[in-house]
């Protein structure tokens, strides 16, 4: 008997070593040091530096402007100004777009938790118009409001609202609902059980929306200056493309590259600020992601 169950039971050593080498591999690279972190990151860099020269010479700089001329591009780009007001007209777009919409976006699903019929019938406009491309709305936007800062700005709400908004609601609807039981039996309001409970569970969520939302809020304004527009760094692209100046292509392209690292950087940090309540994780995985 003992024999047979020897045979049909496989060896647990055998059986679980992929697990354990897998939960060995995460805890040695969640306890890796921070400098290894960046100098992998100063190594990748370079590569990629290397093969954006290698593309210049293989193709030619009219195709591929090399990194150094465009590095020396920047420098004069920034001391005439020229790339400093395209960035600052950028970024108000872009910042504008993201206020209107990411307040109401992240405001409505607590909204929507106390009023469930109301809940179900918005439900499929929002996912419709969560699915509508946005790209066909930019003519829209640019014959109803023009040619300056608020249709860039309407384009860049309609893009953020979903985004937070969809974030937002997962984060609400993830509360664990033992909690929320809990406060009603001790006698708390809905506006406590809110405050307490429902939004200390979900502002991560509001934070994972508006770190998704950044780029495509940046991305939208620079789309809307492609196709209307006579300042911005989309302005900077379409009129280096057109005047076949692949030089202020990748100088706007850089800065745009620049601009959604720092944006990414500035919500993370804001986002470990306030919730520096919440215990610390194990590793330093969040710590150098946020880094």
């Amino acid at each position: 008997m003992s024999a047979s169950r020897e045979s049909l039971s496989p060896p647990v050593s055998g059986m679980f070593t992929p697990r354990v080498r897998r939960r060995r591999a995460i805890r040695v690279a969640s306890q890796a040091p921070a400098w290894r972190v960046y100098v992998d990151r100063f190594i990748i860099f370079a590569i990629l530096i290397a093969l954006w020269e290698a593309c210049s010479l293989y193709f030619g700089t009219i195709w591929f402007s090399s990194p150094w001329s465009v590095l020396l591009r920047f420098g004069s780009e920034l001391q005439n100004g020229d790339l400093w007001s395209n960035t600052i007209v950028t970024v108000k777009e872009a910042f504008y777009g993201a206020l209107l919409g990411g307040i109401p976006g992240a405001v409505l699903p607590f909204v929507l938790r106390r009023r469930p019929m109301t809940n179900a019938i918005l439900d499929p406009y929002l996912a419709g118009g969560y699915g509508v491309p946005k790209l066909a709305l930019a003519p829209l936007f640019i014959l109803w409001f023009g040619v300056e800062l608020a249709p860039k700005v309407a384009l860049v709400i309609s893009i953020v609202f979903f985004l937070v908004f969809f974030s937002t609601a997962a984060g609400v609807n993830a509360v664990n609902a033992q909690y929320v039981s809990m406060m009603r039996v001790c006698g708390a309001k809905e506006r406590d059980i809110a405050r307490h409970v429902v939004w200390p569970g979900a502002v991560p969520y509001i934070f994972a929306g508006f770190r998704i939302a950044a780029p495509y809020a940046i991305g939208a304004a620079v789309v809307g200056e492609l196709i209307s527009s006579n300042r911005g760094l989309g302005f900077m692209i379409n009129s280096g493309a057109t005047n076949f100046d692949t030089t202020v292509v990748f100088v706007a392209l850089a800065t745009l590259t620049l601009l959604v690292v720092a944006v990414n950087l500035l919500v993370a940090r804001t986002e470990r600020w306030l919730l520096r309540w919440r215990p610390a994780q194990q590793g330093g995985g969040t710590r150098i992601m946020g880094a």
